[in-house]
């Protein structure tokens, strides 16, 4: 076998890798609409997996993330405000009742009392929401830590399967929109980064308002998976052992730095902040303790463990 032969995967490899980033353009293209940033991202994907082995087995371990990244995109297929009503007043109003301050939603009295630290804070914790998980995971598997790496990724991948699905099932209007709107669902209404324009403002960066700019659908605030996926590290980063105290004590005060957050800029109202706690921890629950006690799914974890620790298949 010479050399070139072993850095090139295998047909049926090749033939899968093709064929799933064909199904994703091809889908994404007449369904959602091409944009630079998925060619972008198809050749990188193609150029990992081909280039050697190692890079190969970076990319298959990834697939969670890419998984997570194509879901979202993709819910622009059906728009979750075309299969539910939307909830703007009920939401609204019963964060009011339970939690309200002085006559005033908890968010509401925060646009009344913000200071430039806080602003400067809330954009820091902001900023952490997806970067700082994945950062995470690319840390334990260079670590050598490539089972749990995988079990974190899937549970990962799941939470937002799970939150997805609550945002077609229940549609939610965030607070700033009730700001801004009133208690009319209006399809199409642009994104706002509410809060956190003060962080742009300060920093000068329009980070916060490029992002939220190109947000379709304004009505999937309940759950805040802003609030989970933190969560979802710090899981895991208690349950692996050799894990150090400044990757659990980093994730745990960024992860309440975000619920702070989501309340403080108007972004989420308490009771998104639980739903996105409780689907941290309702996926953590269901992959370990379910779905890890189906003896095929663990067979398939097993070889997924394998394969992206030394690229054989067993």
């Amino acid at each position: 076998m010479t050399a070139i032969s072993r850095r090139l995967p295998s047909v049926a490899e090749s033939a899968a890798c093709v064929a799933a980033l064909c199904l994703w353009l091809t889908v994404t293209a007449l369904g959602v609409g091409f944009r630079p940033e998925h060619t972008v991202m198809a050749v990188v994907i193609a150029a990992l997996f081909f280039a050697a082995p190692a890079t190969r087995r970076l990319t298959v371990a990834l697939i969670p993330f890419f998984l997570f990244g194509i879901s979202y995109d993709w819910m622009n297929l059906l728009p979750n405000y075309e299969v539910n009503p939307v909830d703007v007043r009920g939401l609204y109003e019963t964060e009011r009742a339970l939690f309200g301050i002085g006559g005033l939603t908890p968010n509401e009295w925060w646009a009344l009392h913000t200071f430039k630290a806080a602003d400067f804070m809330a954009g820091v914790f902001y900023l952490c929401w997806v970067p700082l998980p994945v950062i995470f995971g690319l840390w334990l598997y260079f670590s050598g830590r490539r089972n749990l790496y995988l079990h974190f990724a899937m549970v990962f991948l799941l939470t937002n399967l799970v939150g997805f699905t609550f945002y077609y099932i229940h549609p939610a209007a965030p607070p700033w929109y009730v700001a801004l709107h009133g208690f009319e669902a209006v399809p199409g209404t642009p994104g706002s980064a509410a809060g956190l324009e003060a962080f742009d403002a300060m920093t000068g960066l329009g980070i916060f308002d490029a992002l939220y700019a190109r947000n379709s659908n304004v009505f999937a605030a309940m759950p805040s998976l802003h609030s989970a996926y933190t969560l979802t590290a710090l899981l895991y980063a208690l349950r692996g052992r050799g894990i150090s105290l400044a990757w659990r004590l980093t994730l745990a005060v960024v992860t309440l730095g975000i619920w702070w957050t989501a309340v403080y800029t108007s972004h989420h109202y308490i009771f998104d902040v639980a739903g996105g706690i409780a689907c941290s921890i309702a996926a953590y629950l269901i992959f370990e303790y379910a779905l890890m006690k189906w003896p095929a799914f663990d067979r398939f974890t097993i070889r997924y463990t394998n394969y992206i620790s030394n690229g054989q298949q067993h």
